[in-house]
Order: structure tokens, then C-alpha cells, then sequence
């Protein structure tokens, strides 16, 4: 268990994540009703250092993120079933939320590892994430439609 979170330490240093030895060793205080909250809140939000890190090293985020998500995938095929979930990928109402998602992971990933420009990878983060809501929308009724609408009475310049 101790190689297993020196492993993690590591890793937490690696990606950027602040690494902090209080709260590895920290013992639960019965007076502090809201220590979970406080954790929850500590471990969930950006800390400004993690913030940072999308601006000035967005190729390391960028990796970071990507992975992520394939790991979110992985882990969703891992409940349903592979074939359930490649099934409902190919579903002829989500098939170009599935396509344009999974082309601007190899997009972000592309950009991250092989061309190595922070503005280009930055661009295909953005992108990476506006793909990655249309494709969790997908997966609600009307949602899509519902979205749309809104966008459109908002950004409409008619006056």
C-alpha cells in the first residue's frame, strides 16, 4: 500500500498537481463537522496552480485530459459491456457526436505529442471538450434540440 501511494505522489508531481504531505497523514478530527466538505472542495476544485497549468503547459494538460477521457470511456464500456457500448456509440443518433469526439482526441493527442504547439493543442482542448458535451448530451432525450434552441435565442443579434 506504501508503493502504491508513493506511486500516486509521484504521479501527482508529475502531472503538476501540488503534492501535499498533511493531508496524506492527516487524521480525522471529530470537532471539524465539515472536514469532508473541506476535502471534497479541496480535492475537486482547480487549485490556482492546476489553472495555471492549462495556460502555460497545456501539451502536459492536454495529455493529461485525453487520457482522462479515454479512461471515462474505458470505464463506462467496463460497466455496460464493450459491445453494449460500442453499440450505443454507433447509434444512428449519436454516430457524429461519437465521430467528432473521438477524432478530436486523436486531434488533442496529436497535437500534444507529435506537432508540440501550445496554442494549436490549446484549440484542440477546446475543441475536445465542446465535443465532449455534444457527446454526454447525445445520451439525453432531446437535450440536443433543447441546447440548440437556447444557443440560438441567445447569440441571435435581431434586434
Amino acid at each position: 500500500m506504501e508503493k502504491m501511494n508513493q506511486a500516486f505522489e509521484k504521479m501527482k508531481m508529475l502531472v503538476g498537481v501540488e503534492v501535499d504531505d498533511e493531508a496524506s497523514t492527516a487524521t480525522i478530527n471529530d470537532d471539524n463537522s465539515s472536514w469532508f466538505m473541506d476535502d471534497f472542495n479541496r480535492n475537486c476544485t482547480l487549485s490556482t496552480k492546476q489553472s495555471m497549468l492549462v495556460f502555460f503547459n497545456p501539451i502536459k494538460f492536454g495529455i493529461a485530459f485525453t487520457l482522462g477521457n479515454m479512461l471515462s470511456l474505458g470505464s463506462t464500456a467496463f460497466l455496460v459491456g464493450p459491445k453494449r457500448q460500442v453499440t450505443m456509440m454507433l447509434d444512428p443518433v449519436r454516430i457524429y457526436a461519437t465521430a467528432i469526439y473521438l477524432a478530436s482526441m486523436i486531434f488533442a493527442l496529436f497535437c500534444a505529442l507529435y506537432v508540440h504547439n501550445k496554442l494549436l493543442t490549446l484549440l484542440a482542448l477546446v475543441l475536445e471538450f465542446g465535443a465532449l458535451i455534444w457527446y454526454s448530451l447525445s445520451y439525453i432525450p432531446f437535450a440536443r434540440t433543447m441546447v440548440s434552441r437556447v444557443m440560438v435565442a441567445c447569440l441571435d443579434t435581431e434586434f
